[in-house]
C-alpha cells in the first residue's frame, strides 16, 4: 500500500455534488485540493464495467494531465429486485435528450420499474449505494477503497439535501433518507470516528486510515 506523502492533490471529477462531499471529507486533513473540472480538464470516457474500472479511468487521467496524485469516485445505486440496476451506470439512467442530467426523472424511472416487477414492500426493495475511489499518481500507480452502506428504496423522494438519488435511498437503520440528512448526518463521520454512514465516508475512511500520515 503506498502512501500519499503529499497534500496538494486534484479531485478527478466533474460533478458538483461529488466534489463538494469529497471537499466537505478532506477538509480536516488540510488538503490543497482543485477539480478536474476547475482545471478545464478534459472529462474521460466512462467504457468500464466495474465501479472499479471507471474510478481508475478518472483518477490516472487526471493525474497524468495534472502531474499531481488525483483522487476520483465512482458510485451509484444497486438494487436488488432490478438485479443490481442501475450499478455502474446510475448516472447514465438520468440522462437526457440534450445531454443534461435530470434526477428527478431517474428517480421515476427506478420507481417505474421496481413497480413493474412489483416490488412494493420495503424487503422488496432492498438497494445498496456503492462508492469506489481511486487514488492515482502519475507513474500509473492506483490504490482502491470501496465503501458500502445498505438501506431500500422509498416509494417516493423525501427531502432536498445531497444530490443524484439521494432523496429515494433510507439506509438501514434510520428513518429519513440521505435527502433529509445535513451533509454532517449523511457522511456520519470525522477524524477519529469508528464508524461512517455514507458510502463515500466508509470509502474515504478506509483511505484514511490506509494512505494518509496521520
Amino acid at each position: 500500500m503506498r502512501k500519499l506523502e503529499t497534500r496538494t492533490i486534484v479531485v478527478a471529477s466533474h460533478n458538483a455534488g461529488k466534489i463538494r462531499e469529497i471537499a466537505d471529507l478532506i477538509g480536516p486533513f488540510g488538503f490543497s485540493a482543485k477539480s478536474a473540472a476547475e482545471l478545464k480538464f478534459e472529462e474521460p470516457e466512462e467504457t468500464g464495467t466495474t465501479f472499479e474500472e471507471n474510478a481508475a479511468i478518472k483518477a490516472l487521467a487526471s493525474a497524468k494531465a495534472s502531474g499531481l496524485p488525483s483522487l476520483s469516485d465512482d458510485s451509484g445505486i444497486v438494487i436488488d429486485a432490478l438485479d443490481g440496476a442501475p450499478g455502474v451506470y446510475t448516472a447514465n439512467w438520468a440522462e437526457t435528450a440534450d445531454g443534461t442530467r435530470d434526477f428527478v426523472m431517474a428517480m421515476e424511472k427506478v420507481e417505474q420499474a421496481l413497480a413493474e416487477r412489483g416490488a412494493t414492500t420495503p424487503q422488496q426493495r432492498t438497494a445498496r449505494f456503492v462508492s469506489v475511489l481511486c487514488l492515482a499518481w502519475p507513474d500509473g500507480h492506483t490504490e482502491m477503497f470501496r465503501g458500502e452502506v445498505e438501506g431500500v428504496i422509498t416509494p417516493a423522494p423525501r427531502g432536498t439535501q445531497g444530490f443524484g438519488y439521494d432523496p429515494i435511498f433510507q439506509p438501514e437503520g434510520y428513518e429519513t433518507t440521505f435527502g433529509e440528512m445535513s451533509a454532517e448526518e449523511k457522511h456520519g463521520w470525522k477524524p477519529g470516528d469508528a464508524q461512517a454512514l455514507s458510502h463515500r465516508a466508509r470509502a474515504f475512511k478506509i483511505f484514511v486510515e490506509t494512505c494518509l500520515e496521520t
